[in-house]
């Protein structure tokens, strides 16, 4: 089969069974670049002079949900997290108000059925970073009933209930609080997202949840060994758990030689007074004139399904999906340059031999699982016992 004959398969199959990502950015690049004016970023057309992600991308690249991330920097602390969290997800809530004819809302796995069945991309939302519940189970309990489906327990920084991936640990993992948001989130029907947090924070949430988790956006540490990946032992649990790891095509988590290239990306966007996340368009400019000087190492739709591979030998199929972390990583893989790439790695692991029943599975149909089993763990546990008030202990 030539690899066009092998595309056109991967387009036919995302027609029948659509890409589920796990965790998209956009929300935050309409705050950071526009202030949520979508006059100026009408995601209707072609924005790809300012994003990864519009619609007609996203139609192209065979999305059939999305779980929009409602992420704030960690440099927002407190109540001014929880304010800035509410704004993004209130810009989720005016991006499906104003494309009702491919967004809509989605809360449920049979939300994301129905979607389907329309033609409609399901539209899920993910905060990322417990910072946004500011050490309140109300908090979070509040953020569930605004749509929120699932919660990256940490983002880059520690905070005092959890350790992350990217900070110094200062807990060996979940405290007993951070047990407790495990819990109270199994109890409402909010995924545990285990992206971003430390290897002893993913295997502490998964003795304790009742529930599937997720990795919303992470791929292997065998292959490439970031941080930010799942270690072997950890995937190996997502069987008995029933989650599922949802590869990321952050090339910085997923090339080795992208790695150090990327550290001093990000110390020249420092040097210049920018965050090291920042992709508005000054931080991009600023990027491209370093990579000039120093030519960026280019991953590829190979680099991610090396990853997929691997994931899929020790997880197994059934517990593995993807999440391209689009509008939140200033450079992708060759191939996967934005949203409407999906086809291209789905092509490359066709190539690979991977079955259709498999990447269907892939693409789709376990995340969908994941969130129908998390709902139905929510039930039981909501009917033996009540909302949680637990508090941080002092020390």
């Amino acid at each position: 089969m030539s690899a066009a004959q092998r595309l056109a398969e991967a387009r036919e199959l995302l027609a029948e069974h659509p890409v589920v990502d796990g965790h998209n950015d956009l929300p935050w690049a309409l705050r950071k670049q526009v202030r949520y004016d979508l006059d100026q970023r009408d995601i209707a057309g072609d924005q790809s002079a300012y994003l990864h992600t519009d619609i007609p991308r996203l139609r192209a690249g065979g999305v059939g949900a999305q779980f929009w991330s409602v992420y704030v920097s960690t440099e927002l602390t407190g109540d001014e997290a929880v304010s800035a969290t509410l704004e993004q997800v209130d810009a989720v809530d005016q991006l499906i108000g104003r494309y009702p004819a491919d967004l809509v809302r989605a809360l449920t796995a049979d939300d994301m059925e129905a979607a389907r069945a329309e033609g409609r991309i399901a539209s899920l939302m993910g905060a990322e970073g417990g910072h946004s519940i500011n050490n309140s189970l109300a908090t979070l309990r509040a953020l569930h009933q605004l749509g929120v489906r699932y919660m990256t327990l940490t983002h880059n920084d520690t905070l005092d209930w959890a350790d992350s991936a990217t900070d110094e640990p200062r807990h060996g993992g979940l405290t007993d609080f951070g047990r407790e948001v495990v819990r109270e989130m199994n109890r409402v029907g909010m995924l545990v997202d285990l992206s971003h947090v430390a290897a002893t924070t993913m295997r502490d949430a998964l003795a304790v949840s009742a529930a599937p988790v997720v990795f919303s956006h992470s791929s292997a540490r065998a292959v490439c060994d970031h941080p930010r990946n799942i270690p072997d032992d950890v995937l190996a649990q997502l069987p008995a758990n029933g989650g599922v790891a949802m590869a990321t095509f952050v090339p910085k988590f997923i090339l080795p030689a992208a790695v150090e290239w990327t550290l001093a990306a990000d110390e020249n966007l420092r040097a210049h007074g920018l965050h090291h996340l920042d992709t508005t368009p000054e931080a991009m400019a600023l990027h491209r004139a370093f990579e000039a000087e120093r030519p960026r190492p280019v991953a590829t739709a190979a680099t991610v399904a090396d990853h997929l591979d691997h994931m899929r030998e020790v997880a197994g199929v059934d517990h593995i999906g993807i999440g391209g972390d689009y509008d939140g990583t200033a450079f992708t893989p060759s191939g996967l340059d934005d949203v409407a790439g999906y086809p291209n790695l789905i092509a490359e692991l066709l190539a690979r031999g991977w079955s259709k029943t498999d990447l269907a599975k892939l693409t789709w149909s376990n995340a969908v699982r994941a969130l129908r089993d998390a709902e139905a763990v929510a039930r039981d546990l909501s009917a033996s016992r009540g909302p949680s008030n637990a508090v941080i202990q002092p020390v």
